[in-house]
Order: C-alpha cells, then structure tokens, then sequence
C-alpha cells in the first residue's frame, strides 16, 4: 500500500485549501483513512478520520472549518481547509489503518507542508 499527499503550499489567514492523498493497493473492506499534522515543535496530532463504517471525527480545532471526505471508488481521501489560522501551518499526513480481523496495519503518505501567513 502506497499513499501519496499534495496539495500543500502557502496560503494567507483566511484562505483554504484541499489535500489529496491517493491510495493505491488494497486497503479491504474495513478500514480508516485520516490526517495528521505536525506543528514545528509540535507533536503530530490527529486531525480528522474517516471510517469505512461511516463515522467521522475532528480535532476540536478544526471542526467547523475542515472536512474529511472519500472516494472510495478510488481509493482518494481529501482534506478541505477553509478558515485557515496562523497556528494551522504544519506538514500534515494521511493515513489509512487497515484492519483485518484482529489485526491493523498502518500506512503513511510522505507529508505535505502548509503554511499559513498571518
């Protein structure tokens, strides 16, 4: 399984963005694909998920102003920045989590970097 992210760049207060993150290789039938984020000096920190069962969840940070979605017909998780804050700036990552049974398995895109001037 590979992912890769784009959409990244440089974006003024206010402004919005979409991350891509195309997945290819088979990811099954359950499965949850999410970003993340690493501030500089930060942690990386969950942003929002998607689950195959259709639950979708946000960091009380960007809720109201991002939105996870999927195509699954494609295997493309998006990520729609709208509202960005200064503290928004960050490589921000995707990641699918497959789950087979009792088992999981993690895969990671290489990163896309935001940043957002004040």
């Amino acid at each position: 399984v590979q992912l890769q992210a784009s959409g990244g760049g440089l974006v003024q207060a206010g402004g919005s963005l979409r991350l891509s993150c195309a997945v290819s290789g088979s990811i099954g039938s359950m499965n949850t694909m999410s970003w993340y984020r690493r501030a500089p000096g930060k942690q990386r920190e969950l942003v929002a998920i998607s689950s195959t069962d259709g639950s979708i969840g946000y960091a009380d940070s960007v809720k109201g102003r991002f939105t996870i979605y999927r195509d699954n017909s494609d295997n493309t998780v998006y990520l729609q920045l709208n509202k960005l804050k200064f503290e928004d700036t960050a490589v921000y990552y995707c990641n699918v989590r497959k789950y087979s049974g009792s088992r999981s398995s993690d895969y990671w895109g290489q990163g896309t970097l935001v940043t957002v001037s004040s």
